[in-house]
């Protein structure tokens, strides 16, 4: 599956799931990256281009929203009840890809795991 059809199918790239889990809160722009690197501890960072190109495409898919109350200086975003519903699935589904992950290697003698 290509990037550009992801949104489309209901599956997130990597950047947009980690967007997504900032966005469970209310956050600005500097908020979601800050979030992101303390919550991978310091693993996973999104630049403001990356950051703001998939804020405008999950914007387009009603997943997140621009809230238009906000009278402070910078644009503060949150997930919609669809982007809600959206994240839990991608995080079902990343738990399943994990776990299938597991199996295969055990399969081959490669890893234990405890479960």
């Amino acid at each position: 599956m290509s990037r550009n059809n992801s949104l489309t199918a209901e599956q997130l790239t990597d950047s947009a799931y980690y967007i997504m889990l900032s966005l469970l809160s209310p956050r600005h722009g500097y908020g979601i990256m800050k979030y992101i690197e303390e919550l991978t501890d310091g693993e996973v960072t999104i630049g403001p281009a990356t950051l703001y190109t998939l804020i405008k495409k999950l914007q387009e898919a009603d997943y997140i929203l621009l809230d238009e109350s906000d009278t402070e200086r910078r644009k503060t975003y949150t997930a919609t009840e669809k982007g809600k519903a959206i994240t839990l699935n991608e995080i079902e589904r990343r738990a399943r890809m994990a776990h299938h992950g597991k199996i295969a290697l055990e399969s081959v003698g490669e890893a234990k795991t405890n479960e």
